[in-house]
């Protein structure tokens, strides 16, 4: 998949999720004449990569560790040491790029077609839908193909971006320039804010909500963007846009509860259900990520003893599904792949995995965030200790609430502020592990990531991604320069 064929690409992306979704099973390319509302939004729903950036997120976050053992399934070695990856399959840098600006492309498809017919209001949320999804792609490739955003004051921001990509391809080959990550931004922002009120003001209804932009979606991701940015009020204002009044009480993942009830088989196959209320938004992408369990470089004893059930400053673990498949071979049991068969005689096909990449605990958790920057610390505690009345087996407030107190002691800071965002950082970190989040807070706090190496003695050593180091930013796959798209420095 090369950007300069986009168009093409999208066909090729339509074809292969027709075939996985039944997706325009009478008509494959309905870009040959996109003449109704109906076949706008079903032309969206192309709008999503169909890739995702799970085994990317985690492998170069301080999630995974070299366990002396294991496979070495690609692309993950050359990640865990931050190499670039040559690879363009799935879950790889290429991969993922080209998921997203296939997505992309079909959201500009849909835009042009709502452009050019007489579509009227009946359009609108459709409209939205594929400017927060254009949004959403460029806005997951300039955290990963370039410098983080700068919300610092009087920063520039002027640093190389990625192409913002806003009209249909009419070439076979078309040049493109990457901008800055101020301009990028402000395409993001602008798309975002467009489609949000276009979404906002109602009428959109969709076959299956939660693999769209519904507005309770598109206000989480907005939270999510305007957290990088520093707009601090914006972000409290869009999370509390998710649920009437800002409620999320009951809308969290129930872990403690529902959860705990069920065995470790149903709540995998439970994780990724569209009826789940703390599910806003959830992709089909075709991946080998839940398999790389056995993988040397994923997570082993230290991870899953020291983080994922160590010692939080509410003063108890969070409860979690990580399973044991003999040490030092662990997970987090979460993600549960459908195999879809293209060939029964032979059994060969596509591992697929549905993704929820926007979930109420996030949102609830970067409103925390937000509340704390502005100073409103008691709010902030009001929303971690919802947060962890999920996630503590026996959570009481009297033995397990936070406080500004425990927080300090527990990471030993004098400042308020830094005591309640290394408390917020810890419980994303923990209570998100293997969604990929990790990876964007890494980035945006700019925070230092060691891996261990083990050699074949046993001797273990350390490497270092700190802040500034140019791996930190993902390689432009090489096919882009083809189309003028220069590659990041190393």
């Amino acid at each position: 998949m090369k950007l300069k064929t986009i168009n093409y690409l999208l066909l090729s992306s339509v074809v292969f999720v027709s075939a996985c979704s039944k997706f325009l099973d009478k008509e494959p390319d309905l870009r040959a004449e996109i003449n109704t509302v109906d076949k706008v939004k079903r032309l969206l729903a192309s709008a999503y990569p169909k890739s995702n950036y799970l085994a990317i997120a985690e492998t170069y976050s301080d999630n995974v560790e070299d366990k002396g053992v294991g496979a070495l399934y690609q692309p993950v070695p050359s990640l865990y040491f931050w190499e670039d990856v040559k690879d363009s399959g799935s879950d790889t840098p290429t991969g993922y790029w080209n998921g997203c600006y296939a997505a992309v492309a079909a959201a500009n498809h849909a835009l042009d077609a709502i452009e050019k017919n007489d579509f009227g209001t009946e359009a609108a949320p459709y409209k939205g839908e594929a400017l927060v999804a254009r949004a959403y792609a460029h806005f997951t490739l300039v955290n990963f193909f370039a410098k983080v955003y700068d919300r610092s004051t009087g920063a520039k921001n002027d640093s190389p971006g990625i192409p913002y990509v806003k009209e249909t391809e009419k070439v076979l080959i078309k040049e493109y320039t990457r901008g800055t990550v101020a301009s990028v931004y402000a395409n993001i922002r602008e798309d975002l804010e467009q489609g949000l009120a276009l979404l906002d003001a109602g009428g959109g209804t969709w076959t299956v909500p939660k693999y769209h932009f519904t507005p309770a979606a598109a206000h989480a991701f907005a939270a999510r963007f305007y957290l990088f940015t520093g707009d601090w009020q914006k972000v409290v204002d869009h999370a509390n846009k998710i649920f009437a009044g800002g409620d999320f009480t009951g809308k969290l993942i129930p872990y403690n509860s529902t959860f705990k009830s069920m065995g470790f088989e149903a709540v995998r196959t439970a994780f990724p259900k569209v009826e789940q209320p703390y599910n806003l938004l959830i992709t089909e992408t075709f991946s080998g990520y839940q398999r790389w369990w056995d993988n040397r470089y994923a997570m082993g004893v230290d991870v899953f003893q020291n983080i994922y059930n160590g010692p939080t400053a509410a003063g108890a673990k969070l409860y979690n599904f990580g399973v044991s498949y003999g040490s030092p071979n662990y997970t987090t049991y979460l993600w549960k792949e459908f195999f879809y068969v293209t060939d029964a005689t032979a059994n060969t096909g596509y591992p697929m995995l549905m993704v929820p990449v926007l979930i109420t605990d996030e949102a609830l958790l970067n409103r925390a965030e937000a509340y704390v920057e502005l100073g409103n610390f008691s709010a902030a505690i009001a929303d971690i200790n919802l947060f962890l009345s999920n996630r503590i087996d026996g959570y009481t407030v009297a033995a397990h609430g936070i406080t500004l107190d425990k927080a300090k002691a527990f990471f030993n800071v004098s400042d308020d502020k830094e005591a309640f965002i290394k408390t917020i950082l810890q419980l994303k970190q923990i209570g998100f592990m293997s969604m990929g989040l990790r990876w964007f807070d890494i980035i945006r706090k700019d925070i230092s990531v060691k891996h261990n190496v083990l050699d074949n003695e046993g001797r273990e050593t350390f490497v270092e991604l700190k802040p500034g180091d140019l791996k930190r930013v993902l390689q432009i796959p090489e096919e882009a320069k083809l189309s003028g798209v220069e590659q990041n420095p190393r």
